[in-house]
């Protein structure tokens, strides 16, 4: 079986670059009758097939989001603010390179998720300071989103169709493009292009990013859905769990940030 990446980051996999092989199952006792089949016959778990489920996805993301949560609470509770710079330099680098490189190594990307975890910690902090229960509403709205996401991809409401992957990709590609313009003019204006100082223009945009954020979470639910029908290696669970857990970052910490323009004082 063949499918398609819709992450551009990913189209390097043999699964979906028409390199991947059929992976057979164990034979069992040889027997026509059904029944028999059905006792004896093989189970379909990633174990004994070598093949990457949505079940592994699933369970690899929640160690993830894991690491993440108790990073970021140390990070918290500890009043360790101050690194979430580094810590954000350092998971863009990271992320980067397991994308590009296609990593698949456990340790390497718990390790991006616990960077990231002190990053959230820190910056979540700063925001719950200025605006108290900021962060649950964050939080609760993230999941939220997540689950209507999902929720209109498993009942074909929202179908990946390669017009509706070039569009998604394509703007995602111009906002940050955009985000990168607005850092370097911040070198040289105080505030840069004065794209996220408050107002109607910041929350437009705030608004734009989390619907696109929502859209590449269809493009990572989609992913998942057709790494695990081709029958991708087991190991790139762990690059898929990867992806959603950027999109879930990037996807609350523009929730955070349009709350805080809604509550104002900015």
């Amino acid at each position: 079986m063949r499918a398609t990446s819709n992450n551009p980051a990913l189209t390097r996999i043999p699964a979906f670059a028409g390199a991947n092989k059929t992976v057979g199952f164990g034979p069992g006792p040889q027997t026509t009758d059904p029944l028999e089949a059905g006792y004896f016959g093989p189970t379909a778990t990633s174990r004994d097939t070598g093949r990457m489920t949505v079940e592994d996805v699933t369970v690899r993301t929640a160690i993830m989001l894991a690491t993440l949560v108790a990073t970021g609470g140390l990070t918290w509770y500890l009043n360790l603010e101050f690194l979430a710079l580094p810590a954000v330099l350092i998971g863009l680098v990271l992320g980067l390179v397991i994308s590009f490189k296609q990593i698949t190594n456990p340790a390497v990307i718990l390790s991006y998720a616990a960077v990231e975890g002190v990053f959230l910690g820190g910056i979540s902090k700063l925001f719950e300071t200025a605006y108290n229960g900021i962060v649950v509403q964050a939080i609760i709205g993230t999941l939220g989103v997540a689950a209507v996401m999902l929720a209109l991809y498993r009942s074909g409401k929202i179908r990946v169709t390669p017009q509706f992957t070039k569009m998604v990709i394509g703007a995602t590609l111009g906002y940050f493009l955009l985000l990168m313009v607005n850092l370097v003019a911040g070198f040289f204006t105080d505030g840069g292009l004065g794209l996220f100082d408050g107002g109607l223009l910041s929350i437009g945009i705030c608004a734009f990013a989390i619907g696109l954020a929502s859209l590449n979470l269809v493009l990572d639910f989609d992913f998942i859905q057709k790494g695990a029908d081709a029958g991708m290696p087991e190991r790139y669970g762990w690059l898929a769990a990867f992806g959603l857990v950027v999109t879930l970052v990037w996807l609350y910490i523009e929730i955070l940030r349009l709350l805080s323009y809604l509550r104002g004082d900015n």
